[in-house]
């Protein structure tokens, strides 16, 4: 049989121990509420010949970026089958750094670190630019990789801006339309009811009058 002494010491803990559980709760569910990696870029680019092209690529993360810790690399490969090859890469010290590759020196970093935005320019855009680019980033502790897939596009010319007054001008008729045809519908309805309501007064009105005549006949028969 334990004495009172204990009794009240395993009551202080259990009150510890609760009152402990809400900010631990409220961490793991921090910690569960965070997707982790997610890299965001465009799913294509198109470049016109001999212009300069902004290819851009940023990140979120369960944390905040350590350069320390942080690696990522820009890789090209002419199609999904071909082998990549980093043309940028990210060093302690040096920071963002174009390695010897195919651009030589028409790539540079545009992006900004402090904002996770790792997005490059690419100058004087060739066809044999166009391919796949990949931006790979990792920012420990965040075990996942992330993997950012863009497809450039080398074009001629661009193409025409979607001109939406056309589909602008048939919304407007379709919905000035169906307005009119609801608007209709309605009068029509209520011209109906008006017609139907006239019809039950008269009715009524005519078998108030037969009653009446009714009962005057019967007032006519009864006196001698």
């Amino acid at each position: 049989m334990s004495s009172p002494a204990q009794e009240r010491s395993r009551r202080r803990s259990g009150v510890e121990l609760l009152s402990a559980l809400p900010p631990l709760l409220l961490l793991l569910l921090s910690l569960s509420g965070c997707s982790g990696m997610d890299v965001i870029v465009p799913s294509y680019i198109n470049a016109l010949n001999r212009t300069t092209v902004k290819i851009p690529c940023t990140f979120t993360s369960c944390y905040k970026m350590d350069l320390t810790k942080f690696s990522m690399n820009w890789t090209y490969q002419e199609s999904l089958n071909d082998t990549e090859e980093t043309f940028m890469t990210y060093y302690r010290k040096k920071r963002m750094v174009p390695t010897r590759s195919r651009f030589g020196e028409r790539v540079t970093f545009a992006g900004n670190l402090d904002k996770n935005d790792l997005s490059i320019t690419l100058s004087n855009v060739e066809e044999d630019d166009q391919g796949i680019y990949n931006c790979y980033v990792r920012n420990p502790p965040d075990r996942i990789q992330g993997h950012g897939v863009i497809q450039l596009n080398f074009v001629t010319e661009l193409p025409p801006p979607r001109d939406s007054t056309i589909a602008v001008a048939i919304g407007a008729s379709v919905g000035g339309a169906l307005a009119l045809l609801i608007l209709s519908m309605v009068v029509m309805k209520c011209l109906r009811r008006h017609r139907k309501q006239e019809l039950i007064s008269e009715e009524k009105m005519e078998e108030e009058g037969k009653l009446e005549a009714e009962g005057v006949a019967e007032e006519g028969n009864k006196q001698p």
